[in-house]
């Protein structure tokens, strides 16, 4: 009986500890502690190789690299407003780390004319579509934006990622990136976006752009950690006037927060042109949503910050 009581007395104690925990405020640093020491078991890319093989400049940034090509030869216009690369009218590609292979998460524009054959170099790659979709309504010429995943070691991985740009290269008859970037009118107050959203963007040809990572969520494909770097996050790029502006994006979402996310986009008249998916073996499960809305920019950001209340992202206080 005694032996018994003490076997309780441990039990009790654990489970008192265990709820102590997972309530007190900073637990979840813990968890962040335990993610960061998972990401550190990551094999390392090899960027020497990687770099060599793609033969293309871009951006490295914790161990992770990402290609991006600006699609300066579409002359795509949406309602009035004129679409250039800042507006999301880039193809990318990035590079990540995992315990073995790095993998690849992309996102190409394509044309109605470079669809077929972009997918048909996709798969002859051995690399994976993981979404097709649109950004946008009304645009004109129409354009549609093809995710992509693989794994593979760097150089194969390089070589496959180069061979689908080349592809959208040989049926444009040029690299989509050497016209020289066009530029839009944007006489916004940012200074009042940025109080009303609570983030920081930058200015690029006049598009002022936001980016907002998840924090909140540790999402995993196969296992390996997806950063903001890698495409998952929340974005709104502005352009024109305060009393007629143009904003575009992309809201990430848990299932739980699809639903109400895109009744306060309608609510506050921001038009909802996609819900999609950019990956198909994440955890938690993802969904990604595009908007465009025209309207006084007060109210835009209005209605974007009610949307984002949904969410998990929460206003910094100093933006």
């Amino acid at each position: 009986m005694r032996k018994a009581g003490i076997c309780l007395m441990i039990v009790a104690s654990m489970i008192s500890v265990s709820y102590a925990q997972s309530t007190k405020k900073g637990y979840p640093k813990e968890s962040t502690k335990k993610n960061l020491n998972a990401a550190e078991r990551l094999r390392p890319i090899d960027m020497e190789t990687l770099k060599s093989a793609l033969g293309m400049e871009g951006q490295e940034k914790d161990g992770q690299f990402k290609v991006t090509i600006p699609q300066n030869d579409l002359d795509v216009v949406v309602d009035g407003f004129k679409i250039i690369p800042p507006m999301g009218l880039g193809s990318w590609v990035a590079f990540g780390p995992t315990r073995g292979e790095p993998m690849i998460m992309g996102d190409v524009v394509v044309t109605e004319k470079d669809l077929k054959p972009v997918q048909q170099e996709v798969i002859r790659q051995g690399l994976t579509v993981t979404g097709i979709h649109n950004h946008f309504v009304r645009n004109e010429p129409n354009v549609m934006y093809m995710h992509i995943g693989g794994r593979g070691n760097e150089e194969k991985l390089a070589k496959s990622v180069k061979a689908i740009f080349d592809m959208v290269a040989e049926i444009r008859g040029a690299n989509p990136s050497k016209p020289e970037s066009p530029k839009v009118e944007n006489t916004l107050d940012t200074a009042m976006i940025d109080s009303i959203l609570g983030y920081k963007g930058t200015m690029n040809n006049g598009v002022y752009k936001i980016t907002i990572g998840r924090p909140d969520i540790d999402l995993r494909e196969d296992g390996a950690p997806v950063s903001t770097f890698l495409g998952f996050n929340t974005w709104a790029s502005w352009q024109g006037t305060p009393e007629k502006a143009a904003v575009a994006g992309d809201f990430t979402m848990t299932a739980d927060e699809v639903e109400p996310v895109i009744q306060a986009l309608v609510e506050n008249g921001i038009e909802v042109v996609a819900v999609h998916n950019h990956m198909v073996h994440e955890s938690p499960r993802i969904f990604f949503l595009h908007y465009w809305g025209i309207e006084q920019a007060e109210k835009l950001a209005m209605g974007l910050r009610a949307a984002l209340n949904k969410t998990g992202v929460k206003k910094n206080k100093k933006p």
